[in-house]
């Protein structure tokens, strides 16, 4: 397409104060944009600038940290810069995954925020030429229950947003026809003004069918296809870089509007025109719309695009540029074709009843050029808005821990410390814990995904990772998201370790080797120093497990600002693992499969002192949720033992040894103990050591790092302990066996817990859906 206009100079704006700070534009960043450019920006150009500077987009305040995560493996084939990171995973395979966040865009409208975060995933998998196999969640929500100081208003306000996030990932992807194998939901007092939502997604790329959001060939037409653009999301990027304040909830315009079905249609036009060959390169129209797609294919590209604003389709009259450049709507992408073969491509669009226009063509210099009416409206380097983009070197402060590091004398007393037979309620303080929120099954959110459809799920909810075939081969893919926020608020390097090394035991648990990673990084305004500490402090502990651990970075996404009315969120990093089974019918499930098999306690072979695991249990479920306490630090990590339990467990696994396994995390080896029968209501009896000079309750209720609980038939009980006897940085010890219905555990002889484990499943499974009900009533 031929431009229509001269070299003229877009009309300047008027620039005021004003202007620039409903921009989010600082007046140091406005003299960049004008030494760029070389005069005064017109509007449409100051508002490119503004979302593809704002933080959301730009990553100004982290990028200089970023650069420290391990990113590179003989897996990975791409890794962070592109829509989302492949790695190779055999028989001409590759896998492409990232997780995102939509968490601001899901309190101002629930619904629409949250489908529409699946469907920006989504699509940046399918941007790289993969079908999306899977899609998971990472979910935190404010006090569903009265906790004495949460205001009523609030928790009202807390089931709205639940009930409106888990309805808008359930609506998009099941229209959508992919399945959701679940993920994880934690619910803590700092979310109640800003949830957060990121969603996870997966797909299936030959290796040698991989496409990238790159413009290449002078000349070669840019072709818009899929719904038309409207007002909705305008400024959505900008928004997503900023604190809540009195009045966010207005800001519904900025919110976009998913259609799922019209998503599917675009899934298979975009992956049938790529098989033509016509196709070139691909971009999804997500945060910042036209604007980010234009100017970042052809910056990759090394070259330029010019766009005629007219042809854009448009569902809404009288749009100005500055409106479609900038608009958010849903459901587009941009692709570059072979000059000569664009009618192959509109035609396959056609086909599925979808708009496919010409609207621009690459250029030799690498500049955005817009026109609208015949006008210039931008003019723009492409690298000015790109790789120049600001980068700041925002002041790190010193972090300090935030709680006591002991216990209070209240604590001690309600521990029963001083008596070593607690006359304590071990089997009411079991119940407590399975009741609670962060431990409770997560059922009713669950049952609302379709986590069968395509017929690939091994597992899906309710494992310990959610695992799916490769058709067409013996291998397999499992994965798993985890985070947790207390633990990186009270030690955001150690929690940030965490994060990883949990979410890859998870996928450990399965018979899965971990192989990449991606991460979503939640935390507060960045222009407070303390949170840049837990900022650069959680990156530096992803780098360190994710290296030990041999799951290299392969993209992700940063989310800042998470404040409402200047009180922030808990820093939270939250870490989605890939693993690799090299044999599917040797997949391992966490559920206790019969009665008779023995019962093994896999652990790292190093603790801490007595004093350490006291400060560490501070962090724990039962601290906060029985005690009503925290103090102290999360549990120490020896990755070198976290990376040895995972190799065995593979090993295991491939040995056709074990019947189960199951990480033990959020309540300690009772409660994972519990969870392991509820699958198929098989109990257990066993027989735990008391740790000397520590409160029974530790011994119980614990969540020290690198441990597992795994069943096996009897006559396997020598050859598990023979496999795990190879690696020295684990002890493993038989605990007792399944049984029927009865669950028992016993401390130096001593019956501490007993109860039927049908009676124990219930308190777990009803306690979600019992608070939610409770809401409907009052």
């Amino acid at each position: 397409m031929k431009s229509q206009t001269s070299s003229v100079a877009p009309q300047a704006a008027t620039v005021t104060p004003e202007l620039l700070a409903q921009h989010s534009i600082t007046p140091e960043e406005y003299d960049r944009i004008v030494a760029a450019l070389g005069r005064t920006p017109s509007l449409t150009e100051l508002g490119i600038y503004s979302v593809m500077w704002s933080e959301h987009c730009s990553y100004k305040s982290s990028r200089v940290h970023l650069k420290r995560l391990p990113t590179k493996s003989d897996r990975v084939v791409q890794g962070p810069g592109e829509n989302a990171g492949i790695i190779d995973v055999g028989d001409g395979w590759a896998c492409a995954f990232k997780i995102e966040s939509h968490n601001h865009p899901s309190y101002i409208e629930p619904y629409q925020g949250a489908a529409t975060g699946v469907g920006g995933i989504l699509r940046d998998i399918f941007t790289m030429g993969a079908r999306p196999l899977a899609v998971m969640d990472s979910l935190r929500f404010g006090p569903l229950r009265d906790d004495g100081k949460t205001p009523r208003e609030t928790i009202h306000k807390n089931h709205s947003i639940l009930e409106g996030v888990v309805h808008g990932i359930a609506g998009y992807g099941n229209c959508f026809g992919v399945p959701n194998l679940g993920g994880e939901t934690r619910f803590e007092e700092c979310y109640s003004g800003n949830p957060l939502v990121n969603a996870f997604a997966l797909g299936l790329v030959r290796r040698d069918e991989i496409f990238y959001a790159k413009a290449t060939g002078i000349g070669n037409p840019v072709i818009y296809v899929g719904a038309k653009t409207g007002r909705d999301g305008i400024h959505g990027a900008t928004m997503a870089s900023e604190e809540f304040k009195e009045g966010s909830e207005q800001k519904r315009p900025n919110v976009q509007v998913g259609d799922p079905f019209m998503e599917k249609l675009l899934l298979e036009a975009c992956l049938e025109a790529m098989k033509t060959g016509a196709i070139v390169g691909i971009q999804d129209m997500g945060a910042a719309g036209l604007t980010c797609s234009t100017c970042e294919m052809g910056a990759r590209g090394g070259v330029g695009l010019e766009v005629e604003l007219d042809h854009v389709p448009q569902r809404e009259t009288g749009m100005t540029a500055y409106e479609i450049m900038l608009s958010e709507s849903q459901e587009r992408m941009l692709l570059v074709a072979d000059k000569g073969r664009e009618q192959e491509v509109l035609d396959v669009f056609a086909k599925w009843g979808l708009d496919a226009t010409i609207v621009g063509t690459v250029i030799a210099e690498p500049r955005l050029r817009i026109l609208h009416h015949g006008e210039l409206v931008a003019d723009i380097p492409n690298q000015s808005l790109t790789d120049d983009a600001p980068v700041y070197h925002r002041p790190v402060g010193t972090w300090k821990a935030p709680v006591p590091q002991g216990p209070t004398k209240s604590a001690f007393e309600k521990l029963g410390y001083e008596d070593k037979v607690s006359s304590r309620d071990y089997t009411a303080d079991l119940r407590t814990l399975l009741a609670s929120a962060n431990i409770c099954s997560k059922r009713w959110v669950h049952e609302q995904y379709d986590s069968m459809v395509q017929t690939n799920t091994v597992q899906g909810p309710g494992g310990e990772a959610g695992v799916m075939r490769i058709k067409g081969t013996k291998r397999g893919l499992a994965m798993a998201l985890d985070g947790n926020g207390r633990w990186c608020y009270l030690n955001p390097t150690l929690g940030a370790k965490h994060a990883v090394a949990e979410a890859a035991r998870k996928v450990a648990c399965t018979g899965a080797t971990p192989i990449a990673a991606t991460n979503c990084l939640n935390f507060g305004n960045p222009e407070k120093p303390e949170i840049m500490a837990q900022l650069s402090a959680a990156i530096d502990g992803i780098a360190e497990a994710c290296t030990a651990l041999g799951t290299p970075i392969t993209g992700g996404n940063v989310s800042l600002y998470n404040e409402t009315r200047g009180e922030g969120i808990y820093p939270t990093p939250v870490l989605g693992i890939v693993g690799l089974i090299e044999d599917i019918t040797k997949t391992v499930s966490a559920s206790w499969k019969q009665a008779g098999d023995a019962v093994l306690w896999i652990t790292g072979a190093k603790l801490p002192p007595s004093e350490e695991r006291l400060r560490e249990f501070g962090s724990s479920e039962y601290a906060k949720t029985v005690l009503g306490e925290v103090w102290g630090t999360p549990p120490s990590l020896d990755l070198a033992a976290e990376a040895a339990l995972h190799q065995c467990l593979a090993e295991l696994a491939h040995a056709g040894l074990l019947h189960s396994a199951s990480d033990i995390s959020d309540g300690g080896i009772a409660v994972a103990l519990a969870e392991a029968g509820f699958g198929n209501g098989v109990g257990v009896h066993v027989e735990l050591t008391q740790a000397p000079d520590l409160p029974l309750a530790w011994t119980l209720f614990h969540e020290t790092a690198t441990q597992v609980i795994v069943s096996c038939a009897q006559v396997s009980v020598e050859k598990v302990k023979a496999v795990v006897g190879k690696y020295p940085e684990l002890l493993v010890a038989n605990l007792g066996e399944t049984v029927k219905d009865s669950f028992r555990i016993q401390v130096q002889g001593m019956t501490v817990i007993d109860e039927r484990i049908s009676g124990l499943q219930h308190v777990w499974s009803h306690a979600l859906e019992s608070a939610l009900h409770e809401e409907v009533l009052a």
